[in-house]
Parts: structure tokens; C-alpha cells; sequence
């Protein structure tokens, strides 16, 4: 990935990850900036659950400031986007993630973003778990990244590997995940950016073995439930 890009956006179908690759994201960004400011925009007005937000605490200790919907981690099912989010646009001393949450319904929300991305350095990054329903073939993935592109009326510029089963991943699943965005990227010039993984998943004697040009290597900050 490229580690000058401001705007990291994250998208992806449901049990992709995106909410956990968001905050890792973000936190490496504030390792690579000590003294920069970096944000994470929860920009999933869909799925109340299972989102970046739930990281509040982990944002905050690594300074980190957090962007959610108003009644966000409430018992409101129709959270509503905060007009804070745009403070990336305003403020170029920002670097930054959105996760999108809610597949082609959630992405449209880029939508109304359109003449500000445009003029912003971003990224549109689709999170893939080939280990989910939907997303498990070439053909899958293809479909939903059209879907997504469509909705959110961006291009995709690049593919994350979070291909996992929770704690049963195994490193084979990491490979196997590789394997399938790769032939994706065959079929549609969409390249394969990053490999994302849980600590502990791939030793280090492996790492080379991966085929992505970059490693995210994950801690847990989000409670998942199938």
C-alpha cells in the first residue's frame, strides 16, 4: 500500500472485516506518524453491530480520533452520519480511514462524498474473507466489487486478502485467500494490495511466502460473532 495515500477507504461484504482492518489501519498509520493526526471515520449507517466504533477505547489510547454516527453503540438501528466526518477534506494535515459498512447499501454513501474524494488523495479498498458466503470464487468477488463500485461510484483500486474463520484460521486459509484475489486480479486488473492476518496466525519464517506487496498483521479489537 501506498503509505503517503491521506485516505484509506474500506469496503467490503458482510464478515469481511472491515471494521477490524479499519483500526489496525488506523493504528498503523500512528506508528508510521507519531506526531501526525490521524482519524477513523465509522461510516457504517447500516449494521449497528460489529463496527469500528466498538474500538473507541483502543482509538483513544493510541491518539487517534474517532468519527461515528450520532447514536452510534445505541439501541438506534438508523444511526446518522456526522457532519465532523468532512474534517479530512478541510484539514490536510489529516491522514485517515473510512470504514463502510452495509455492502452496496452502505457505500452509497460515497455517493454524496463524490466532488470531495475527487479532489482528496484516496483509496478504495475492498476487504475479502473468501471464507464467506458470497465472496468464495473469483466470480463472487467480481460481482460484489461491480456492486460496490456501482454503488458507491468509485473505482476499486485495490484488494485486501482477510481471508479467516476467527480463531480457526489457519495459515493454509491465508494462502487459499491469496490464491482466489489473485486470479481475481487476473480477470479484472484489480490489484491484490495487502494480506491481512491476526497475530499469531502466520509465523514469521512464512511471511515471505506471502504473494501480497503488503502485511498487515492484526490484533484483536472487535468482538465477532457468527
Amino acid at each position: 500500500m501506498d503509505k503517503e495515500r491521506r485516505l484509506v477507504i474500506i469496503i467490503g461484504a458482510y464478515g469481511s472485516g472491515k471494521s477490524e482492518i479499519s483500526v489496525n489501519l488506523a493504528m498503523r498509520m500512528r506508528k508510521d506518524d507519531p506526531e501526525g493526526k490521524v482519524l477513523l471515520a465509522d461510516l457504517d449507517i447500516v449494521n449497528p453491530f460489529y463496527r469500528s466504533a466498538d474500538a473507541g477505547k483502543v482509538l483513544e489510547q493510541n491518539d487517534i480520533r474517532l468519527i461515528s454516527p450520532m447514536y452510534a453503540n445505541s439501541n438506534v438501528d438508523a444511526p446518522v452520519l456526522s457532519g465532523e466526518v468532512y474534517v479530512i477534506f478541510d484539514d490536510d494535515r489529516y491522514r485517515g480511514v473510512f470504514d463502510i459498512g452495509g455492502e452496496d447499501m452502505g457505500a452509497t454513501i460515497l455517493g454524496s462524498m463524490r466532488s470531495r474524494l475527487e479532489k482528496t488523495d484516496a483509496g478504495l479498498l475492498m476487504a475479502v474473507n473468501t471464507r464467506r458466503p458470497f465472496t468464495s470464487t473469483p466470480d463472487e468477488i467480481i460481482v460484489m466489487a461491480s456492486e460496490l463500485q456501482e454503488a458507491s461510484k468509485m473505482k476499486i483500486t485495490g484488494f485486501i486478502n482477510n481471508t479467516n474463520i476467527l480463531e480457526e484460521t489457519t495459515s493454509e486459509d491465508v494462502f487459499e485467500g491469496e490464491r482466489i484475489l489473485l486470479s481475481v486480479q487476473e480477470k479484472t486488473g484489480i490489484p491484490l494490495v495487502m494480506t491481512a492476518f491476526m497475530d499469531g496466525v502466520l509465523d514469521q519464517s512464512k511471511l515471505p511466502m506471502l504473494k501480497a506487496p503488503s502485511v498487515l498483521k492484526m490484533t484483536r479489537t472487535i468482538k465477532y460473532a457468527y
